[in-house]
């Protein structure tokens, strides 16, 4: 269900706030209302989240919520609550983020940020993560799903791009499931949830390759395709 086109103080056109729903899942748009939910779920079992950044407690939850908020305005990122429709409790969240713009005229200076639009280009699955009770649920691959088929379905973008700790195998196979191709690892990507220097390794799907991929998932969630 995607909403009205949304303007910023400064008319710039953006992607449109959507909620998403599956068998499992609804993906809604990110907001202050569900902190509460969130820091729950983030407070089940925190040894889970060895390789990813997870607020812990209420204060660093509302920081994160407002600041996917911030980005959400400029055009850069689209954040998601995961409600569980089996309890129906938040019990994580997602984003499709990095969202670039390939319209129009090159940005200038090179570097510099182009303007954002209605449509994204090309984007990343990221910052997704599950309360334990949700982990290994289905709740992740649908919550996937739902955006990948947003993203290439809605948008047309070009790329989606997904990305793990080279030392989290568990995200990884997760990745590969859905079956994203392995383009590499970045070393010293970026710093990681443990302080530690965080080598990264970079997953794809392509618009040409999105047909068969979903073709996969939908065999493997056992879903019906309307005739």
């Amino acid at each position: 269900m995607v909403t009205s086109t949304v303007r910023t103080l400064h008319h710039v056109l953006m992607p449109a706030l959507v909620t998403l729903s599956g068998r499992l899942v609804r993906l809604e748009p990110l907001s202050l209302a569900a902190v509460d939910d969130l820091v729950a779920a983030a407070s089940e079992d925190r040894s889970t989240y060895a390789f990813t950044r997870v607020p812990n407690g209420r204060d660093e939850m509302v920081s994160y919520v407002e600041a996917a908020m911030a980005e959400q305005a400029e055009g850069r990122t689209l954040p998601f609550a995961i409600r569980w429709l089996n309890t129906d409790r938040v019990v994580g969240a997602t984003r499709l983020m990095h969202l670039e713009y390939w319209q129009g005229p090159m940005p200038w200076p090179p570097g510099t940020r182009g303007a954002v639009g209605e449509i994204p280009s090309v984007a990343d699955i990221g910052y997704t993560w599950l309360g334990a009770s949700a982990q290994g649920t289905g709740v992740n691959r649908e919550s996937k799903f739902l955006m990948l088929s947003h993203a290439f379905e809605t948008w047309n973008v070009h790329r989606i791009t997904l990305k793990a700790d080279v030392r989290n195998t568990r995200s990884r196979a997760a990745i590969e499931a859905l079956g994203a191709h392995f383009d590499g690892v970045r070393r010293a990507d970026s710093r990681g949830a443990d302080n530690t220097v965080r080598d990264t390794a970079f997953y794809s799907i392509l618009n040409s390759e999105w047909p068969l991929v979903r073709e996969r998932l939908v065999m493997r969630m056992g879903l019906v395709e309307a005739a």
